[in-house]
């Protein structure tokens, strides 16, 4: 089988010519057997922590969902009782793999941390962050629009006697002013840069760690 790798999204719009001819990408089907591309999102690093503080452990368990997100096909819907997947691409795991991965690097590019993974490195960790994926998805919202959506209930429990320290429904969204796949993608990226700032900062100050914007976001937004 051939091997894939994953692709920056600088690269899709080419390979947009080849996977789906300029067509929208919500109006098709992949054929059986054919090689799809390889994607991925990327984890922000807006956030630094005071490193005096590093003394707590993280475990980010994978987030629990239903059978049509427990797939690296990325969803999409033409309408909001059917769901199909976007031809010609894949993430590069399965959608609950991925977000945990990005959850881990997210939380991990804070440094403030004194360990986190996706298991305790003995017996029992200190914290849990425990998660369930409703929505990961782009919703047609006109002829030519979509609507990324994505939607977790996150909660933070201790690990020595399973209480629950919180609770949080984060939801993050980006519309596309297309539906073509590199559009479609780029809204992903957005909407899933939303929720994982906000749940890092979530996680983190629950945890009582501060968090400072990095001089690199900063000079960023400056920029805008």
């Amino acid at each position: 089988m051939p091997m894939h790798r994953p692709i920056h999204l600088g690269l899709i719009a080419l390979l947009c010519t080849f996977f789906v001819s300029g067509c929208s990408a919500i109006s098709a089907l992949d054929g059986a057997g054919r090689s799809l591309a390889v994607v991925d999102l990327r984890a922000p690093d807006n956030f630094a922590a005071d490193q005096s503080t590093r003394t707590r452990d993280l475990i980010v368990e994978l987030p629990g969902t239903g059978g049509a997100l427990d797939t690296d096909r990325i969803m999409i819907r033409p309408t909001p009782l059917a769901a199909q997947y976007l031809p010609g691409v894949r993430w590069s795991d399965t959608t609950p793999v991925m977000l945990q991965t990005l959850m881990l690097r997210s939380l991990e590019n804070t440094q403030g941390l004194r360990y986190i993974g996706r298991r305790p490195i003995s017996s029992e960790g200190d914290v849990a962050l425990i998660s369930e994926l409703t929505n990961f998805e782009a919703e047609q919202t006109g002829q030519d629009t979509a609507r990324i959506t994505l939607r977790l209930i996150a909660r933070l429990v201790r690990e020595d006697d399973a209480e629950i320290l919180a609770t949080r429904i984060f939801t993050a969204g980006a519309d596309t002013p297309s539906t073509e796949t590199d559009a479609l993608l780029q809204g992903f990226d957005r909407a899933a840069n939303i929720l994982l700032n906000d749940l890092t900062r979530w996680t983190m100050g629950t945890l009582g760690i501060g968090l400072r914007i990095t001089e690199t976001a900063q000079v960023s937004q400056e920029s805008r």
